[in-house]
């Protein structure tokens, strides 16, 4: 079993950047792929970046190209999703999910591929 936990969420002005953080435990990660996603209110989740920790191999939505990247830590066990530029259409709740292996590009943005998962990180846009 993996146990997912994310921080660094918060209230940011627009223009802002955040960079959030995904402590795992119970596993190490290092043959896993870890993926975040986001959910607004009245939305439905959807994906955001996805890192293999085989190879740090990345991808992102293409919403999310240029201002958010994905990165791991093996010695701390731990996935990151640094925002810069943030927007008010950023607002979501942010989740952070595992999966064990090497998901190939196709499957990554699919969150039933991904049996763990964290309990979210509330991110707001606001001035």
């Amino acid at each position: 079993q993996v146990q997912l936990v994310e921080s660094g969420g918060g209230l940011v002005q627009p223009g802002g950047s955040l960079r959030l953080s995904c402590a795992a435990s119970g596993r190490r990660l290092s043959s896993y792929t870890t993926g975040w996603f986001r959910q607004a209110p009245g939305k439905e989740r959807e994906f955001v970046a996805a890192i293999s920790w085989v190879d740090n191999n990345t991808y992102y939505a293409s919403f999310a190209k240029g201002r958010f990247t994905t990165s791991r830590d093996n010695a701390k066990n731990t996935n990151y999703l640094h925002i810069s530029n943030l927007k008010p259409e950023d607002t979501a709740a942010y989740f952070c999910a595992a999966s064990e292996g090497r998901l190939i590009m196709s499957r990554r943005p699919d969150p039933s591929v991904y049996p763990y998962w964290g309990q979210g990180t509330q991110v707001t846009v606001s001035s």
